[in-house]
This record gives C-alpha cells, sequence and structure tokens, in this order.
C-alpha cells in the first residue's frame, strides 16, 4: 500500500497542488525541491535532481514519486535550450533509476501537451479531439526532453515491472490572477490556438496526480490531463473551423468541449476535470 511519497518539485504551482492533495488524502508527503516552498505545507528537501546521489538519497524509504519537477521555460536560443534538455533528460532519469532500484511501488509523473505538436505551426493534428493515439511531434527542447522521459518510462517498466503513469498536463492554471486574461480571447479565435485552446485547473492536475498512485494500472502509459472544456466562449467546432478548417472533427464532440481528449485518463485513471474557467470569470 502506498502511503509515503515523494514528490519532486513541490514548491512549484502543480508541485503545490499535488502535495496539498496527497496530504488532503492521508499520504505522509516529502517536498524534493532545488527551490524552498512559499508555504510550508509539509516537510522540505532541497535536492539537486541532477545529482544521482542527492535523488537517491532523497527518495530512500518512500512508496512512490510523484516527479514534477522540470524547467518548462520556452527555447530562447541554442545555448539555454541545450541546458533545459540536459537538466530535464538528466533529472527524470535519476528519478527513474532511483525508484526502480529502491523497488518503489509505483511512479507518477510530469509529462507534457508540447509532445502533441504545440504551436501545431508545423505539423497540424490528424484529427479532434486529439488523443494519445497520436504520434509526438516535439517542436521545443522542453517537449523533445518529454518525450525522451515517456520513452524512458517504457524501458524502465520493461526493465522492472513497475507502473509509470505520465501525465500529459495541458496549460495550468491557478486561481484568478491566472484566468484573469480569458476575456481578452474571446473575440478572436487566433488569440490562442497554439494548443488547441487549452488549459486544466491545478486542482484537477493534483487529482490526476493522486489517482496516478491509486488506479488499478499496470505498464507505462502517458495521459492526456486537460479541462473539460476550451478557454473560449466560441463553440469547439467554430474555433476548429476558423483556424484548422482542414482537420476533421470527430463526431462525440460536445459544444464547448475541450479539443485535447481526456478519455483514456478517464478510462484507465478515473480522472474527470472537476473545474473550469466559469469558476472565476463570466
Amino acid at each position: 500500500m502506498i502511503k509515503k511519497v515523494v514528490v519532486t518539485g513541490g514548491s512549484g504551482k502543480a508541485g503545490r497542488a499535488a502535495v496539498r492533495e496527497l496530504l488532503q488524502h492521508g499520504y505522509e508527503v516529502l517536498n524534493v525541491d532545488v527551490m524552498r516552498p512559499a508555504e510550508n505545507l509539509t516537510t522540505f528537501r532541497q535536492v539537486d535532481l541532477t545529482d544521482y546521489g542527492q535523488t537517491f538519497a532523497a527518495l530512500h524509504g518512500a512508496d512512490a514519486v510523484v516527479h514534477m519537477a522540470a524547467n518548462p521555460a520556452p527555447d530562447d536560443n541554442p545555448q539555454t535550450g541545450e541546458e533545459r534538455f540536459r537538466g530535464n533528460t538528466a533529472s527524470t532519469y535519476n528519478i527513474f533509476n532511483a525508484a526502480t532500484t529502491l523497488g518503489m511501488q509505483r511512479v507518477v509523473w510530469a509529462s507534457s501537451e508540447t509532445v502533441l505538436g504545440l504551436p501545431f505551426q508545423r505539423q497540424k493534428p490528424q484529427y479532434v479531439p486529439i488523443d494519445e493515439d497520436q504520434p509526438t511531434y516535439p517542436e521545443s527542447s522542453y517537449a523533445l526532453s518529454k518525450v525522451i522521459s515517456e520513452e524512458m518510462a517504457r524501458q524502465f517498466n520493461r526493465w522492472t515491472g513497475i507502473p509509470f503513469v505520465g501525465l500529459r498536463f495541458s496549460n495550468i492554471m491557478e486561481g484568478p490572477h491566472d484566468y484573469a486574461p480569458f476575456p481578452t480571447y474571446w473575440d478572436d479565435p487566433l488569440k490562442r490556438p497554439w494548443n488547441l485552446w487549452g488549459y486544466v485547473d491545478s486542482r484537477d492536475v493534483a487529482q490526476s496526480c493522486r489517482l496516478g498512485l491509486e488506479a488499478d494500472f499496470t505498464g507505462a502509459e502517458a495521459f492526456i490531463i486537460a479541462a473539460g472544456d476550451t478557454v473560449m466562449k466560441t463553440p469547439s467546432r467554430d474555433l476548429m473551423a476558423a483556424v484548422f478548417p482542414n482537420v476533421p472533427i470527430r463526431d462525440d464532440l460536445g459544444e464547448f468541449d475541450s479539443l485535447l481528449s481526456n478519455k483514456k485518463a478517464g478510462r484507465l485513471l478515473g480522472y474527470v476535470p472537476q473545474h473550469s474557467w466559469r469558476e472565476f470569470v463570466g
């Protein structure tokens, strides 16, 4: 039974939400991060995850890990892109290696919607709602690090049998400040098509992390985790007609449904998004 969980990146937006969710559901949680938390939610250990010795020591004694730590900054130049790719890939390898060496019961970790081809300029979706059956098309060093991490997860699962749950989070929003800009998008579909007008509330991110630990699950799989709707007031089919007119639309798309499919996460993890921007802006 999983009781003791390490959350890496627990000082950040997504990690903080995961820590709070797990504590509320009775887990013992250790926050492992290079950055000190703004809120004192649980025990904290400052760790450089690119150092394998530090990573191994931080995970020792835990039943599972929720790996949320990463540098998601956009590519500005080749040097920063190289540094980000190297850091994200090395830290994830260290987490996966230490977790399997220590015989943890499960690894839940943050992949990203960016693996799907964002911002959909070079490669358009094959159909919408886009799902996990579509090939990955990384367009940044960050996205490429996540694609490689998904392959690493499959490899470590093949070697050990330990389940790996990868969560392809959409654009994460936390509280009124993050939702405040949404009305500025509504008059023009071209203002925010780069991820098919997607987003996800941090509380649903946290829910998916907990479900990743609790679901009856084997293997190594990646799951899209998004809100149930788009950021827009315009119907989803109209958005597609305005920006991606040649992309096929599946018949089960509801009026304002997200164009990022949560169906696999719902089927295998029990994930159902609970929160919408409509709680914060009219």
